[in-house]
């Protein structure tokens, strides 16, 4: 491309106004690269030069300070001119770190970089079975976690002590390679590098050159009271060592509570059903009923019917950020009638219907009422 004076206005490259606003100059930006881009114009060194041209006014245009400085002193940008645009290739590195989301438009996924970074560890993830009880009382844990730490021998490196990296000779350090596939020409990470731009002169011993080995990590995990099934808890740092350097990733805990055979839980509060003697739900007295911790007095009053719901305040389960405060048990009573009764039994419960002139009665009521009622 020709320099200095010779340069056409970077606004007439774009064939906007100089009132544009960034976002439009991006737009425009857009449909030139994508017109000129040499992967659509194979052979075409015009193309190549306007896409480059296009490339150079975008990058002064979309930069507040750099499109200041153009539009009072030109080209020269007040004695600094510009600067990143020497070769091909270097047009193409600059063109990308500028515009990298327009290789999605050309290639359908987003380009590599020349060089990978330091990578982000894997998150892990797991599962654990608690009870209710564990639930009222909260649990610590030793879990044995299995993930990749750093190797200790080459620090993650990969390297074996006394060798060293060396630049890759497939992809001559730029950690990708280019492909021809028909009309267009594709950038890929470099097969040989995994993307790296170098290469292992010797390879650990311990790890292969990966830098990273398997290991299991012991954690002691406290699971709070009052924690709802399916919560998520996270660890942070837990997760595998990252890549050249990288942070760890995190750990995630799933807690699932497993079903009770006597409670069914309901948020804080707590529901189960107990049968209550025949003579206890007639003349009244107390009961003792099953906790989480033990058990309860319930006091059960003269004439309880069958299916009245009784309440033991505090008996329920912790809420998650208040220990201290518990939610309450409900007792739904059952009356337990007496199947198996002696001649002696026989005669005082006949004495006492008799004295009681008990008859079975029918109570009258049409269907659509007992449908009504059992909604």
């Amino acid at each position: 491309m020709a320099s200095g004076s010779m340069k056409r206005d970077y606004y007439e490259v774009l064939g906007v106004s100089r009132t544009v606003n960034g976002d439009e100059i991006k737009k425009i930006y857009r449909k030139v690269a994508l017109q000129y881009h040499p992967d659509r114009n194979p052979g075409n060194k015009e193309a190549e030069e306007k896409f480059k041209e296009a490339a150079e006014a975008y990058a002064v245009l979309s930069d507040p300070e750099k499109r200041a400085q153009y539009d009072q002193f030109g080209h020269s940008l007040g004695g600094r001119g510009f600067q990143g645009f020497e070769g091909f290739e270097d047009s193409f590195r600059v063109f990308g770190d500028i515009f990298g989301d327009l290789f999605e438009d050309f290639f359908g996924g987003p380009r590599t970089g020349a060089r990978q970074r330091a990578r982000r560890g894997a998150d892990l993830e797991l599962t654990i079975e608690i009870t209710l009880e564990e639930v009222l009382s909260g649990k610590e844990s030793e879990l044995d976690i299995p993930r990749r730490e750093t190797c200790a021998e080459c620090q993650g490196s990969g390297i074996a002590p006394g060798s060293k990296k060396l630049t890759c000779t497939d992809c001559h350090g730029r950690g990708e390679v280019r492909m021809s596939q028909g009309f267009f020409t594709l950038r890929r990470t470099c097969p040989t590098c995994g993307g790296s731009g170098e290469r292992i002169e010797k390879k650990c011993h311990r790890c292969l050159g990966v830098g990273r080995v398997k290991k299991a990590r012991k954690l002691n995990l406290k699971i709070p009271p009052g924690i709802e099934s399916g919560s998520r808890l996270r660890i942070s740092g837990e997760g595998e060592a990252g890549e050249r350097g990288g942070p760890r990733g995190d750990l995630y805990v799933h807690v699932i509570v497993k079903a009770h055979k006597i409670f069914e839980r309901r948020g804080t509060d707590l529901v189960c059903e107990c049968l209550v003697p025949f003579s206890v739900a007639v003349l009244g007295g107390d009961l003792m009923v099953p906790t989480l911790d033990g058990e309860a007095k319930l006091k059960v009053a003269a004439g309880t019917p069958s299916g009245k719901v009784l309440k033991v305040k505090g008996a329920g389960l912790p809420m998650l950020r208040h220990p201290t405060g518990r939610g309450d048990q409900y007792v739904r009573i059952e009356i337990e009638v007496p199947t198996k009764l002696d001649a002696e039994q026989k005669k005082l419960l006949q004495e006492f219907a008799k004295r009681r002139s008990e008859k079975v009665q029918i109570k009258k009521q049409n269907i659509f009422d007992r449908f009504k009622e059992s909604l």
